[in-house]
Parts: C-alpha cells; sequence; structure tokens
C-alpha cells in the first residue's frame, strides 16, 4: 500500500506535513510518498528516511489558497497536487492526501483522474463522529450551487461509501432541510425530496441540523454550500467546547494538584474528546473519481495528517472507487434515460466559481 502525501500543501506545511506522516509510517503498515522540494524534506524528514518506509518525490511548485484552481492546475505543472495525483493516476500510488487547496485538489482529479461515468458531479464526503457510529456528511464543499439530480447522486455515492467503510448494508439517508415535513424547505430541497422518496435508497425523510449529532441518519445529503457551512460550524462549536474542556482541566489540576488528561479520564471524557476532535478523522474523501482522493482541512497538523493517511488507506483497501464504478453503472443507466440532460453537465472543475464552492 502506498499513499502520496501533498507536503507543500496547508497552513502548517511542510513542518506538520511531515511530523503527521513520520507518525503514520511508524503505526500503519504503509509506505508514504512525501510529494514537494526534496531539499526542504531532506532536512526535516532525513534521519526517518532509512528508517521507516517513507520517499520523497520532487515538485518544486506550489498552489497557493488564493490562485484559481484551474489556472494554476494548468500552469503549474510540477506543484505538489498535480504531481501527487499523478501518482494516482499512474498507479504508483493508492491514494493521494492533500491539506492545500482544495479546490485544485478537485480540480486535479477531475482533470486527471476524471469522472466515474455517469456521475454529474462528484461530492466531498466526511465522516463526523458525534454519536455511537459515525455520520457521513455530503456533499461538504466541491458543489455550492446544486440542481435536484445532483443530490440524488450524492445520496447514491454516500450510501455505497458509507456501507463500504462502516458495514451498514442500508445506510439511512437524510435530507438536510429546516424541517422535517415534505413542505418545508426549498426549491431544491422540496424537488429533492421527491426524487429521494420514489427512489431505492433507504430514505427516512427531512432532517434539521440538530438532529446530525444525535446520528438520526447514517448519511446526510445536502448541497455544497449548506454543507460546508455545517461543517465548520460545527467545527468551530467542537474547537470551542475542547478549549472550555481544556482549561478547567487545567484550573481543576493546579487545585487538586491532577494532571489534567488523568482528570478527564476519571470523569470518562477521554472518549467524548476524541470523538469531537476533528483531528481524529482527519480528511475528506472526494467520491465519484477514478481514484483515491483524500481533502484535509487547511490548518492540519500532525495528528490530522497521521489520520487522513489512515483513513486513504482504509479507503484505498475498501477498494471504495471500483465498488462506486461497478455499482453505479446501472443506476447512471436509468437516470440518464430519465433525464438525457445531465449528459451535458460540464465537468466540475471547468465551471466558473468552483473554488469559490470549495
Amino acid at each position: 500500500m502506498i499513499i502520496a502525501v501533498d507536503a507543500a500543501g496547508g497552513d502548517y506545511a511542510p513542518h506538520e506535513i511531515v511530523k503527521g506522516v513520520i507518525k503514520a509510517a511508524q503505526k500503519l503498515d504503509v509506505q508514504i510518498l512525501l510529494v514537494g522540494k526534496k531539499p526542504m524534506l531532506h532536512v526535516l524528514a532525513g534521519r526517518h528516511l532509512s528508517k521507516l518506509p517513507i520517499n520523497i518525490v520532487e515538485a518544486s511548485q506550489v498552489i497557493e489558497f488564493n490562485e484559481h484552481a484551474v489556472e494554476a492546475i494548468q500552469r503549474k505543472t510540477d506543484s505538489s497536487i498535480v504531481v501527487g495525483t499523478k501518482l494516482v493516476k499512474d498507479g504508483v500510488a493508492s491514494a493521494f492526501v492533500s491539506a492545500g487547496h482544495s479546490g485544485a485538489v478537485a480540480t486535479a482529479a477531475l482533470l486527471m483522474l476524471g469522472k466515474i461515468e455517469g456521475v454529474p458531479r462528484p461530492a466531498v464526503a466526511t465522516f463526523l463522529n458525534f454519536a455511537s457510529m459515525p455520520t457521513l456528511l455530503l456533499d461538504a464543499g466541491a458543489n455550492a450551487d446544486c440542481r435536484p439530480e445532483h443530490l440524488l447522486w450524492f445520496a447514491h455515492l454516500g450510501s455505497l461509501y458509507f456501507s463500504r467503510m462502516v458495514g451498514s448494508t442500508s445506510p439511512r439517508i437524510g435530507l438536510l432541510s429546516n424541517g422535517e415535513e415534505e413542505t418545508k424547505g426549498s426549491k431544491l430541497v422540496k424537488e429533492t425530496h421527491g426524487l429521494l422518496k420514489s427512489s431505492s435508497l433507504n430514505f427516512i425523510g427531512n432532517i434539521e441540523g440538530h438532529d446530525i449529532p444525535h446520528g438520526k441518519a447514517d448519511v446526510v445529503v445536502t448541497d455544497g454550500f449548506t454543507g460546508n457551512v455545517v461543517l465548520k460550524t460545527l467545527e468551530g462549536m467542537t474547537d470551542t467546547w475542547l478549549a472550555s474542556l481544556t482549561q478547567a482541566g487545567h484550573v481543576f489540576a493546579k487545585a487538586y494538584r491532577h494532571p489534567v488528561g488523568a482528570t478527564q479520564r476519571d470523569i470518562g471524557m477521554t472518549s467524548w474528546t476524541k470523538k469531537l476532535d476533528y483531528r481524529e478523522y482527519g480528511g475528506a474523501c472526494l467520491l465519484g473519481v477514478n481514484g483515491n482522493i483524500i481533502i484535509s482541512h487547511g490548518r492540519s497538523q500532525a495528528k490530522a495528517i497521521e489520520s487522513a493517511i489512515k483513513l486513504a488507506k482504509q479507503t484505498a483497501e475498501a477498494d471504495t472507487a471500483r465498488l462506486i464504478k461497478e455499482k453505479t453503472a446501472d443506476f447512471a443507466k436509468a437516470r440518464a434515460k430519465e433525464t438525457p440532460e445531465l449528459l451535458a453537465v460540464p465537468a466540475l472543475g471547468l465551471r466558473p466559481g468552483f473554488d469559490a464552492a470549495a
């Protein structure tokens, strides 16, 4: 199993990326290809290269967060994102992990790996770990503007991915809305509700934002704009909660001379702390492309990168891209007969304003 990792992408690259890669290489049975500028990476990882299954792949350019995704991909052909995606395309790596420009990562995947035939729009799927079982949210940021048909496809992709990764045979699909009633929601939500209701998926109806942490649905479907706002709101709330918990722990530790970690363990908060920490799941999978692409948060540090590599390994081992390709053929044919105009939908990476959506 070979996992390529973008060493140049993210707010804390390359130092934290390298730290995460070293931790992953020590714990996971994988070989890791660090993609970035060789001189710097040799300095940071040098003494580990002879001891751990880590190799460096040269990529002299970096795509910055403020660059236009398509233009950057075309202009910076030796960027870490392009080189890392090419490693997947050429079959050298089983998956590619990047905390860099998410729009550029998705665009590179679309342009270089291509969409799975029939899929109108790939979607970013991220696991949330609030309840006893994880919840899959998609789209988490790839498509700001969607049609009902796209959300139906997201539900299809999410159901397949959740089933493969978690082991559920019939995941519960919930459509995110501002009310449980069929009559509630935007035009997009109402029309999507009708499509999902008439599909063969295990659709349980509309769910509201407060239902997500309670695990009411296994797969939560929404457009990329809403999904990204929901994801970042949840992250902000959990960050604040965890910071408050840690602060309270320090006060308790100082007063009673009891270590913070021991205090959390004694009151049974260790598992909850891990559940709420986004670093524990590390990244999101881009579903609907011919390859395994994991998009990590731009502020990912070592722990999050380690977790993203673990997710990439699990996704590659589950062979989800092949599964989706096999299970999607009949679904695509049926949908194409009903809505032939979808075949003319342009690739996501070529749509104006894509990087703003991501």
